[in-house]
């Protein structure tokens, strides 16, 4: 399927770096200008990378966006000597900042909500701290909290299987098309075969089973909430109506737990604003941060 973003994405240059973090390269892209006013540290979700947020960056011309792909998935290898549990996601990320744009506003989409709120509770200096989807509350205990345990058990027979099983379990594109699926609201069929085609090509770029478990049982035992109180910062949170891994009733009580926070609601979509309905994201964005 054509991106129905392109147009919009190829007028803002974009250029692939690489930086050593915590003792290993991480890779990211830089999207923008070098000089711009304004630059993101955009983190992504679990089982994603850097393409995955590519909708929002559309959106956000004049704003330097820098998104890299997250130890272990994408084009960045796992951490060295390190557990891939959120501890070291969020060492990675105060490191990775530190190195490549300091002071820079941070961005955490859904399990990147979790990693950006852990590293910034945890001394991660940002000026503003912007959650899209966050993770609100027990994924456990979400509206398909079913479906998130048949997902545990998912996760840990891949785990536990004869390797070379176990990897073709998790890559299994008829699986990938079963949790896109549950996650589009969307009722355009061109947009909605766009969503799949997104993570039937990206969703298996994760570097093996094991740092695949051990981030989803990182995924499902933490969520914002435990850090909110601790955030300073102004925080901006968009979350959607229809999100079935944090209801909008918890998204609102989740916004009552930070010093300094603002919620925007999104109707009609649910966990993918970043593929559904960037334009609204980048504009709520855009106000957030008080850029024309």
């Amino acid at each position: 399927m054509p991106n129905p973003y392109a147009d919009l994405l190829a007028a803002i240059p974009v250029e692939r770096r690489t930086v050593d973090v915590l003792g290993g390269e991480t890779a990211y892209w830089v999207y923008g200008d070098d000089a711009a006013e304004t630059t993101i540290v955009a983190v992504h979700g679990f089982r994603g990378e850097h393409h995955g947020l590519d909708p929002v960056v559309a959106h956000l011309p004049g704003i330097r966006v820098i998104s890299p792909d997250l130890p272990g998935f994408g084009e960045t290898p796992p951490l060295r000597g390190r557990a891939h549990d959120l501890e070291g996601y969020a060492s990675w990320l105060r490191a990775f900042v530190d190195a490549v744009a300091p002071g820079a506003v941070v961005l955490g989409h859904s399990f990147g909500s979790i990693v950006s709120s852990a590293a910034v509770a945890g001394g991660l200096t940002t000026p503003k701290l912007i959650l899209v989807n966050p993770i609100g509350a027990p994924a456990l205990e979400g509206p398909r909290g079913i479906l998130t345990r048949l997902a545990v058990f998912y996760y840990l027979a891949g785990a536990k299987l004869p390797r070379a099983v176990g990897d073709a379990l998790l890559r299994n594109g008829l699986i990938v098309r079963v949790m896109s699926n549950a996650m589009a609201k969307t009722r355009d069929p061109a947009l909605r075969r766009f969503v799949h085609e997104q993570h039937d090509e990206y969703f298996s770029r994760f570097a093996d089973r094991d740092v695949l478990h051990e981030a989803f049982v990182t995924s499902v035992s933490h969520d914002v909430r435990e850090f909110a109180p601790r955030i300073a910062q102004p925080t901006l949170l968009i979350a959607a109506e229809k999100d079935d891994i944090t209801p909008i009733e918890a998204e609102r009580h989740l916004a009552t737990l930070f010093p300094d926070a603002a919620l925007v609601e999104i109707p009609e979509v649910g966990h993918l604003i970043h593929y559904e309905t960037p334009e609204a994201a980048a504009s709520a964005i855009r106000a957030f941060l008080d850029v024309s």
